[in-house]
């Protein structure tokens, strides 16, 4: 700041814990749409997604992300789009993400990830849970936010989750594809 000027510059709204809840409180809520593609299972797969936020202003601002990995599956993709989203974020939001994917959104609404690590990323039938890999960086991605997960149903005309399934579908065909490195065949 200059000297001789007394105005202070605009911060963004403090992220605390609240103690009586025990949960992160900010102003930011960001809006996320997601979705996943494989050609194949495995195959060709992309992710993309939408991220939507309005300031104070008033003035919405979004965000799409995606990108296009060779020899993956669909839920592999499905994770790694609500993943990255997460990871964009540059501070802490009270996150609502929207998935057609009932493998990433049953895995928090239907509790399944906790009892996935309780039994030490087994599933209730005693089997390596797949996509460990992802589950675990997805939580990490989570852990700044406050994130509520929305089932979309998909192909069914929502504006948002259509075009994630374009960027999706748009990444897993072209030619520039990455390699997912975390992709077994157990998976």
């Amino acid at each position: 700041m200059k000297a001789g000027n007394s105005r202070k510059s605009a911060q963004p709204p403090d992220t605390r814990i609240d103690p009586k809840r025990g949960r992160k409180e900010d102003g930011v809520k960001v809006t996320i749409y997601t979705d996943g593609s494989a050609r194949g299972n495995p195959g060709n797969g992309g992710y993309g997604a939408v991220l939507s936020f309005t300031n104070s202003q008033g003035q919405t601002f979004t965000r799409e992300l995606s990108e296009g990995f060779e020899r993956t599956t669909n839920n592999r993709m499905e994770l790694l789009a609500a993943i990255v989203a997460l990871e964009t974020l540059n501070r802490p939001c009270e996150v609502e993400l929207h998935s057609d994917s009932q493998y990433l959104v049953n895995a928090f609404n239907k509790h399944w990830i906790e009892g996935w690590q309780r039994r030490g990323w087994k599933t209730a039938a005693k089997k390596p849970v797949k996509n460990i890999d992802l589950w675990q960086r997805l939580l990490a991605a989570m852990e700044p936010h406050r994130v509520s997960f929305v089932w979309v149903k998909g192909h069914a005309g929502h504006e948002l989750n259509e075009r994630c399934d374009e960027l999706a579908t748009t990444a897993a065909d072209s030619g520039n594809l990455l390699v997912d490195t975390g992709f077994t065949d157990a998976d």
